[in-house]
């Protein structure tokens, strides 16, 4: 149940190239099933057990990764009616939280934003089955939130661990989440204030990481700007980490589906907007339309075109023109932006699955391993491996809108 890992020696991966796989013709001429559902096929085939999503081979973990994976099988299931794919994710879900609602591996005191991502999973959980150990564990998760250590001006700590900083990783796993509760549950008269604090979340992160001379947001900020990877003076971390812009563009769109009407939320509109109208298209690939792990350093000696990164810009986008945050006019840029990432990135196997390459495997700032945020750093981190769960899980929800978009003759 191994991903399959290629460790490369990068240099060699520039000079190559994304080029499209010898197997698109197949992938964009098989007549029997979407890709969304092929996708989600593929990783049931080859992890029959959700407990063994990411490597974790049966060790319980309240892991995000899986979680997004897992998240999406759940909406493909409301697309096509295949129960398959949801009762995957319940296997997972009832195999961490106990009948009493306790979450296994989870401990609210260690204030780990990660670990309230996974949560996402219970909404949909509980609404169609109305266990109360899911309203218990959504209860629990909040009730993190709401104690979570916070910057001075109001943004929530990354971890515990990482006092005073924040990551734009962290914007998709808290704000919404944090959002989808506020809506769910908390009475609509008393809804304003929780609201206004999750739109603070990605207005904070954005005041202290954006770099105006690049037009890009960089991976981290420490407030307290003593971390060695910081800038002693913004405390900013060096760069952009492609993955890092992706999760924050996600965490944006995934949140504005539940932000009111109001100023705060138009702040979070035009920060997004921006990004997808001016950061995004000046550091794309000319050729592939794809993004680099240093997304601000195109064409730096050593850089190389990543798939997760480039997955999560590709479901921003369609969402957006989705839920209207980015006008209609953008649908055929949108929908090309979705196929060039499929001939960069997505090949047909020997046995029938399909893949998607070149993902990096992880990137952060400071802890154990000392992680520098350098341009050396991000494109030494050599691992790369096939269907790693952050692109797999934006890719489904990326499918589905796409699917959506040419069943609807776009």
């Amino acid at each position: 149940m191994k991903r399959n890992y290629v460790i490369l020696a990068l240099s060699a991966l520039v000079l190559m190239g994304c080029q499209p796989k010898k197997s698109s013709e197949k992938l964009w001429n098989n007549p029997q099933k979407p890709l969304s559902v092929w996708m989600a096929e593929s990783e049931m085939q080859r992890i029959p057990d959700g407990t063994y999503l990411d490597e974790m081979n049966g060790k319980l973990k309240w892991n995000y990764t899986s979680s997004i994976e897992m998240l999406a099988f759940m909406d493909l299931t409301t697309a096509t009616g295949d129960e398959r794919f949801w009762n995957y994710t319940k296997h997972y879900i009832d195999t961490m939280i106990d009948e009493k609602g306790i979450i296994t591996s989870y401990k609210l005191s260690n204030y780990n934003i990660d670990h309230v991502c996974p949560g996402k999973m219970l909404f949909d959980m509980y609404e169609r089955h109305g266990e109360a150990r899911y309203k218990i564990a959504m209860d629990t998760l909040f009730s993190q939130l709401m104690s979570h250590p916070r910057t001075q001006d109001s943004g929530f700590w990354h971890k515990q661990v990482y006092p005073h900083q924040m990551w734009l990783d962290g914007l998709y796993m808290g704000a919404p989440y944090y959002a989808e509760y506020v809506h769910q549950f908390i009475p609509a008269e008393q809804q304003a204030a929780y609201f206004e604090d999750v739109a603070r979340q990605f207005i904070v992160v954005g005041e202290h990481t954006y770099d105006p001379a690049t037009q890009v947001y960089r991976h981290g900020w420490d407030e307290s700007k003593s971390m060695f990877w910081c800038n002693p003076e913004t405390g900013q971390s060096a760069h952009c980490w492609g993955r890092g812009l992706g999760w924050y563009v996600m965490g944006m769109i995934d949140a504005l589906e539940f932000l009111p009407e109001g100023e705060s939320r138009d702040q979070v509109v035009k920060i997004f907007q921006d990004i997808y109208l001016y950061t995004l298209p000046k550091y794309q690939d000319h050729k592939t339309k794809m993004w680099y792990q240093v997304l601000e350093c195109p064409h730096r000696k050593g850089n190389y075109l990543e798939s997760t990164g480039s997955i999560m810009f590709v479901y921003g986008f369609l969402k957006a023109i989705k839920l209207g945050v980015l006008d209609e006019k953008y649908t055929f840029k949108a929908m090309d932006w979705y196929r060039k990432f499929v001939d960069c990135f997505v090949k047909v196997n020997e046995d029938g699955t399909i893949s998607i390459t070149d993902c990096c495997a992880g990137a952060g700032l400071g802890g154990k391993q000392m992680r520098s945020g350098t341009f050396d750093y991000y494109i030494n981190e050599t691992v790369l491996r096939d269907n790693d769960n952050k692109a797999v899980g934006p890719f489904i929800w990326a499918s589905l809108m796409y699917e959506e978009l040419v069943a609807a003759g776009k």
